[in-house]
């Protein structure tokens, strides 16, 4: 390597450590959105400990919510990927079950919980 490429490297290097500290994080949601089929199923609070359960005639999924978490606790679906998506909590994050059209959207303050994306 040249000194060139290496001086090159660095400035790259110190961008993006500069972008990454300067861009903002998410904010934190205060409640979760919940679609299905593209429908409106209910708009929950993250702060409150509870258990909700989605029941289709294609299956069954339970999402937990509490201390501003949500996290799907159980699916019946063939492949159980929503279950593995982990836990959300900041504003935008999703939870998808595809088999079931679930989405469980977390919403910030600056979203409203009426608005649903066309």
């Amino acid at each position: 390597m040249k000194k060139r490429d290496i001086i090159l490297a660095a400035a790259l290097l110190f961008i993006a450590a500069f972008l990454f500290f300067l861009l903002p994080d998410k904010e934190a949601g205060e409640e979760v959105r919940i679609t299905v089929d593209g429908q409106l199923y209910g708009v929950y609070s993250l702060f409150s400990e509870q258990e909700v359960v989605i029941e289709q005639e294609c299956g069954k999924n339970i999402l937990y919510l509490g201390n501003g978490t949500a996290w799907m606790e159980e699916a019946d679906c063939p492949d159980g990927y929503c279950i593995r998506q982990g836990k959300i909590r900041r504003a935008e994050q999703t939870i998808v079950c595809l088999p079931h059209k679930l989405v469980i959207e977390v919403i910030g303050q600056n979203l409203s919980s009426d608005a649903v994306a066309q």
